[in-house]
């Protein structure tokens, strides 16, 4: 399965239930790919057909001082004297699968004094000794993903469990981010194609004034902008999937992809609740529930404004004096 092929699963699942797109997004985007990617042939015998059958993973990154700034981490990786074995202390927060894992993608600085150059990352066995999977978060939305704090103390990895090289982690973890920035454009273009798969047949069903309500002009004006801008967040998703299959620089279009099919799903969620008036507001549909699951698409793998700062960022990269390049 290409890189596309599984952002369309993400798509479908995210049109019935985000929770269980997140978690395929998650182990897909950013896991599996990052052991295909850059783990030794004996870390990718050990964990890949086990990822691709019987174990859910997690990907350990953010802290309570390092959400936007996630290098900022202070969890720790302190080697052996002898460099066989590492120890690992810190706690992790907002990490999602963590009840289910099997395994935890976790980062870790083993070099502190190298600042964010010693940051390396590690597959832990969720299994090992010194980890505490800590209390599931009560969340507004995609409350059948557990997201939990998770605690290392004094964890004993193997040095063979580093996935790549020391000191690379933040290099694999920026790239891999970029990709599931992608993931998490498709889970938003799911969802608001659900509030239409919700939301459009009751227009076309109920009737007042003697006419059913998604023949008012009014009504219809509001559906086409939706479907219009969905149809532009779709074509943003799938194009920066392509641009990154190709080898082509896809920083700035996985950001504009992200960014733009978040709001879009917002957009369509809140407007689906409005067009289903009392029964909207209530939990017999699904409406309410995207409401609440789609809102976390503007805040987690970057939020909006740092989406924001990195397609900036690269606009100036773009700029000469001649022109924009773009």
């Amino acid at each position: 399965m290409n890189f596309t092929s599984a952002l369309l699963a993400v798509e479908e699942l995210s049109r019935i239930d985000p929770s269980v797109s997140i978690m395929v997004d998650i182990h897909n985007t950013l896991t599996n790919n990052a052991v295909r990617f850059w783990g030794s042939p004996e870390l990718q015998a050990k964990w890949l057909p086990r990822l691709a059958t019987d174990t859910v993973s997690s990907f350990a990154l953010s802290e309570a001082g390092s959400g936007s700034d996630a290098f900022a981490m202070t969890t720790t990786a302190t080697p052996s004297n002898d460099g066989s074995y590492y120890t690992i202390n810190g706690e992790k927060l907002w990490i999602s699968n963590a009840r289910e894992a099997g395994v935890f993608l976790l980062f870790a600085n083993a070099k502190p004094a190298d600042g964010y150059r010693g940051i390396t990352a590690f597959m832990v066995d969720a299994t090992t000794e010194g980890i505490t999977v800590g209390k599931t978060e009560s969340k507004l939305g995609l409350r059948a993903s557990s997201t939990c704090p998770v605690m290392f103390e004094d964890v004993r990895v193997e040095a063979s469990d580093i996935l790549g090289t020391v000191g690379e982690g933040y290099k694999y973890c920026i790239q891999i981010l970029n990709e599931g920035r992608i993931g998490i454009g498709a889970q938003q273009v799911g969802i608001a194609k659900g509030c239409l798969d919700v939301a459009m047949p009751y227009l076309m069903e109920r009737k007042q004034f003697g006419r059913f309500i998604g023949q008012f002009q009014g009504m219809q004006h509001q559906y086409a902008q939706i479907a219009t801008e969905l149809h532009g967040a779709e074509l943003m998703v799938y194009n920066a999937a392509r641009m990154k299959e190709q080898g082509l620089p896809f920083v700035k279009e996985a950001s504009m992809a992200k960014l733009y099919a978040s709001q879009v799903a917002e957009k369509a969620a809140s407007k689906s609740i409005e067009w289903l008036g009392g029964i909207g507001f209530t939990r017999d549909l699904l409406a309410e529930k995207f409401f609440r699951d789609c809102k976390v698409g503007s805040i987690y793998e970057g939020t909006s404004n740092m989406q924001l700062s990195t397609i900036a960022k690269i606009m100036q990269s773009e700029t000469s004096s001649s022109g924009y390049k773009k």
